[in-house]
């Protein structure tokens, strides 16, 4: 433990990975996705590739802690489930190609994912059919596969439930708790690989103390009224981390 402590003090990224830590804890807290989009393309760029999702996961195990009560309420929980039971068959799948994967092709993959996605999101990209059982399972299979590959877990259901009839506090409450879910999935999946690194590990851990800080102070910003405004300010956020992140400028 004193050895992965001091690797953990010794990262060369350190201030740059609290930094996205802490705005993607408030991002996270009030719009209910982002933060993997912000954390991730930092990470990339001063850990390994297994080593950068181990973090991030670790960092988001307790940060959306504040807010699960609320959006356990508001969910839609039969939805929540397919996405989880999809998200169990896409992760170990995505995993087995992140054990592969050379670090700067990580690094690419990461920062290139995040920008093609919020591209769709910025230009309306929506399914526009009927939100199926059997789609709302593949969704959550689509997202834990890019969960487990490249750490992007939440854009496929955003994109899926950005069609739906649903209401915005229901989307994110939803979003909410089955990003938890993956992190819970991913720590399992990545220790039955022997591939957990303890100093990630401990670094996310606690970072997420601060992390949970930021998260309730974005949960506590949330106003169904703004959403446009949130959404705005996320999509600026997002999109210089991932340019940031490139790995062109390291």
């Amino acid at each position: 433990m004193p050895d992965a402590l001091a690797e953990v003090l010794a990262l060369p990224g350190l201030g740059w990975l609290v930094f996205a830590v802490s705005v993607a804890g408030i991002v996270r807290g009030f719009a209910g996705f982002g933060s993997a989009m912000i954390i991730m393309p930092v990470a990339s760029t001063v850990l390994n590739p297994v080593a950068a999702i181990t973090f991030m996961m670790a960092t988001e195990l307790l940060g959306p802690v504040p807010n699960v009560a609320g959006a356990w309420r508001s969910a839609a929980k039969d939805d929540v489930l397919r996405l989880a039971l999809g998200a169990a068959v896409g992760l170990p799948i995505g995993v087995l190609a992140l054990a592969n994967m050379p670090a700067e092709l990580f690094g690419w993959l990461v920062s290139l994912t995040v920008l093609g996605l919020l591209a769709a999101l910025m230009a309306g990209w929506r399914y526009r059919g009927r939100l199926t059982p059997s789609l709302v399972t593949g969704t959550g299979a689509l997202g834990g596969a890019l969960s487990g590959s490249v750490g992007l877990a939440g854009p496929p259901v955003i994109m899926l439930y950005m069609a739906s009839l649903r209401p915005i506090a229901a989307i994110r409450a939803n979003l909410t708790l089955y990003l938890v879910m993956i992190d819970l999935m991913m720590i399992a999946v990545i220790a039955a690989f022997g591939l957990l690194q303890a100093g990630a590990m401990i670094a996310g851990l606690l970072l997420s103390l601060p992390y949970m800080a930021v998260n309730w102070i974005g949960g506590r910003l949330f106003d169904p009224a703004r959403e446009k405004l949130f959404r705005g300010v996320a999509y600026v956020i997002i999109a210089a981390s991932a340019i940031l992140g490139l790995p062109v400028w390291h």
